[in-house]
């Protein structure tokens, strides 16, 4: 897209002016209405027709996992929460979202140069779309996660505008800065003030240290799933949460007729030069499928042990079922070419620092296409325990995060269109704090639904 440059004007100047210019067909206040659903419309139906193409024997397991709170509830109800924004009224600012940004998909990391960096990390739902529906999402986990440690309606109400706020001033700041500056700031929790002086305030700083207290130290978790047999490593089992590719049904693993080596080499293809002749001197000897996340549920995901120079040199990979974008499923537009693409393609854009093994690989197991995304298993990575949090670290953590979605939008480009749109005042917040509320209320609503539905039999969830 191209502009005319008058003098004194900039490409960056025109876009915020646009922004302003957006304000005029989509006010921001129209952003807090929550539209609502037709009668007949179910969302444990939702839930169901979902999980029809999961993995069934894991499927009751999912329902378990999401009726532990309304927030776990929250976590798997991505979809639900995508139809209702779909509905409902959007911006028609997109770039590159995550499509499901809730607190518990943020946390700490190893980057390519061994530091531990804080940033989005699930990339499952990543799509092109309205750049508030992210912040949405956000905003209504700050409300449900507050209530269940405890926090007032009214604290409830200020931690959320605190983190809107810090979004929103961190998309205008962003919109000023070169825009390599953009794309290389991330947060370094080992070395803040080098990182991020130039992009955030002192306060700010302070907040991310606060936050880094209540980080669970990253460990290596690799050294509790591998096992030893007849002298060699092997994954160790715990049906059904870790299943060995030998012990699944015929047709339906990760391998369908190949080799692990088949399945590595296939997928490093996808990788640069460098990584492919790196991941060439490990030699995959195992592989299993694993159970992980409460949304992610009865999709198909497997790990693969590798070896390097000898057998105490582990490495373990991921492949992790991708499938269409809950963007994509309620926005009724049509995704062509591989999920595990489009899911490697939106975490290299929004993350400042991702992992150097992130590839995909498609196979055809059971008679069907399935996609998937690899990325490198037992990366030191660590996660907030939310449940601990006060509310001053509560509301710290939430700035951090509201920081971190910003950068993450800001690398797609067109800033100052969202800059121009946001403004200076709170606004936006205001839509953002109200439109939280009214969907947690929802949220609770069809968390109720599900409990009812496993009570009458329904759906039947594991005990």
């Amino acid at each position: 897209m191209s502009f005319p440059i008058e003098p004194g004007a900039t490409p960056s100047s025109l876009l915020t002016i646009q922004g302003r210019q957006h304000r005029q067909r989509v006010p921001r206040g129209q952003l807090a209405e929550l539209a609502p659903r037709e009668a007949n419309d179910d969302p444990v139906a939702t839930l169901m027709q979902q999980s029809s193409s999961r993995v069934a024997e894991l499927v009751p397991l999912r329902y378990q996992r999401m009726l532990e709170s309304p927030f776990a509830f929250f976590r798997g109800g991505a979809l639900l929460m995508a139809k209702d924004l779909a509905r409902g009224v959007s911006s028609e600012i997109e770039v590159q979202i995550c499509g499901d940004a809730h607190l518990a998909n943020f946390g700490v990391y190893e980057s390519e140069e061994q530091r531990l960096v804080f940033d989005i990390n699930d990339f499952d739902e990543t799509d092109v779309g309205p750049f508030e529906w992210d912040v949405k999402r956000l905003a209504t986990s700050q409300v449900i996660a507050g209530r269940e440690i405890g926090l007032s309606e009214s604290q409830q109400e200020a931690v959320v505008r605190e983190s809107v706020r810090e979004y929103r001033r961190a998309i205008r700041h962003f919109a000023k800065e070169p825009l390599l500056s953009v794309w290389y700031s991330l947060l370094d929790v080992e070395d803040l003030d080098f990182d991020v002086y130039q992009l955030v305030d002192g306060s700010f700083v302070h907040s991310i240290r606060e936050v880094m207290r209540d980080v669970t130290a990253p460990s290596d978790a690799s050294r509790h799933v591998v096992t030893t047999q007849n002298g060699q490593p092997r994954i160790a089992t715990n049906p059904p949460l870790v299943v060995a590719l030998s012990d699944l049904p015929e047709g339906t693993d990760l391998t369908a007729g190949q080799t692990l080596n088949d399945v590595v080499r296939n997928f490093a293809a996808s990788l640069s030069p460098d990584r492919q002749l790196l991941l060439s001197q490990f030699v995959p000897v195992d592989a299993a499928r694993k159970v992980v996340g409460v949304g992610s549920v009865g999709t198909r995901c497997f790990i693969i042990l590798l070896v390097g120079r000898d057998t105490k040199e582990t490495f373990f990979l991921q492949v992790k079922e991708a499938v269409s974008s809950v963007v994509t499923q309620t926005r009724g537009s049509a995704f062509v070419g591989s999920n595990g693409a489009r899911v490697v393609r939106g975490q290299k854009i929004m993350q400042a620092t991702s992992d150097p093994f992130l590839g995909w690989h498609d196979v055809d197991a059971d008679g069907t296409g399935h996609s998937f995304y690899v990325r490198r298993e037992f990366d030191r990575r660590a996660s907030v325990d939310l449940t601990g949090m006060d509310r001053k670290h509560f509301a710290s953590y939430g700035r951090v995060c509201a920081w971190a979605l910003a950068r993450a939008h800001a690398r797609s480009g067109g800033t100052p269109l969202i800059a121009g749109y946001l403004g200076a005042g709170d606004r936006f917040d205001e839509a953002m704090t109200a439109f939280a509320f009214a969907y947690a209320h929802q949220n609770e609503d069809d968390y109720e639904a599900l409990r009812r539905a496993v009570a009458q039999g329904r759906v039947t969830a594991a005990s």
